[in-house]
């Protein structure tokens, strides 16, 4: 566990730290009072770098850091936290955003379980509303802004039922030709929410399809009340993901089929962006037909997905053989 400021603590002769709101292997978040602005709450997000970074490494970092704060202080849109500040202190390096009241959607969701009741497919499909045009808002930026960590406990519902989009912690912006990305605050996202392309490290490419992943994840979780298997489970096995209207009948065919949509394994299969994924929620749009070619590359694909490991034992036998008959000859 990351060491905590303890409260009352001052950072840059502004800020002080009133408790923690939460936790992760890269820092804490605090919310703070903010001493130039009497009554102006905001939340502060730490990130201390890699205790194993070479110095060079460090340097690095802080300076993408900058960059990509520099980015989210420009944002300005209803249903995320402005970033109104970024300082360096200690070594490490802080963010600081409109602290957001309310709960998140995960407490939410355990309120309902707690009642014995699902999530009104209504209430959840306005939020999804909101969140879309969050994420629309973002993808269009110069260069695009990722999230990459869209899950119920970075969703926040205020007093006042507006929804807040928070932690930035594993924003990615695109670089304009998509070859490169730069990414400061390090992590994979939430394995259950995460789509297998986050898997692949630095390198792998992700774009705005990752997010409608982790989107469709997360209403499939709010509307079922039972998290989908992660990526790598499905993997191995395809059919694990059952349809949202299989789990609950409540859940309407078409809110169902555009969920399993956008959680589809591959980007390519899933909606090409998130107002398609809107418009599909409300019936508007259908995923295209799967046929001719396409199909049989399909079947061949779902083939060998299903028996990845007899495959994988039949070929590296196979090369065990070919290795043996050079050898005795």
């Amino acid at each position: 566990m990351i060491a905590a400021f303890e409260s009352g603590t001052i950072l840059r002769e502004r800020y002080r730290l009133t408790n923690i709101v939460g936790q992760g292997g890269m820092g804490n978040v605090y919310r703070a009072e903010d001493l130039r602005l009497p009554g102006r709450l905001c939340a502060i997000k730490e990130v201390r770098p890699d205790p194993l970074a070479t110095a060079e490494g460090r340097a690095q970092a802080r300076e993408q850091f900058l960059q990509e704060a520099s980015i989210l202080a420009q944002l300005d849109h209803p249903n995320l936290p402005k970033v109104s500040d970024y300082f360096t202190e200690g070594g490490n390096e802080y963010l600081v955003m409109d602290y957001v009241p309310g709960d998140d959607l995960s407490q939410v969701l355990r309120g309902s379980r707690e009642r014995g009741q699902k999530l009104d497919q209504k209430v959840v499909l306005s939020w999804a509303d909101q969140i879309i045009d969050a994420l629309a808002y973002l993808h269009v930026q110069d260069p695009p802004v990722l999230h990459r960590d869209i899950k119920p406990a970075n969703i926040k519902l205020t007093p006042d039922q507006r929804i807040k989009l928070v932690d930035f912690g594993l924003v990615k912006l695109l670089a304009a030709d998509e070859a490169r990305t730069i990414t400061v605050l390090q992590g994979r996202g939430t394995a259950l929410y995460t789509p297998l392309e986050q898997y692949g490290g630095e390198g792998s490419h992700t774009d705005a399809r990752t997010d409608i992943y982790a989107l469709g994840a997360t209403l499939y979780h709010l509307l079922t009340d039972y998290p989908p298997p992660d990526a790598k489970t499905r993997f191995l096995k395809p059919n694990d993901l059952r349809p949202p209207d299989k789990v609950n009948p409540l859940v309407s065919r078409q809110v169902s089929e555009a969920i399993m949509w956008a959680m589809e394994m591959h980007p390519n299969d899933r909606p090409t962006n998130v107002r398609v994924f809107q418009s599909a929620l409300e019936g508007k749009t259908k995923r295209p037909e799967v046929t001719g070619a396409d199909n049989l590359d399909l079947g061949i694909n779902k083939v060998i997905r299903s028996n990845w490991l007899p495959i994988t034992i039949v070929l590296s036998l196979l090369v065990v053989a070919v290795i043996l008959t050079f050898l005795v000859s």
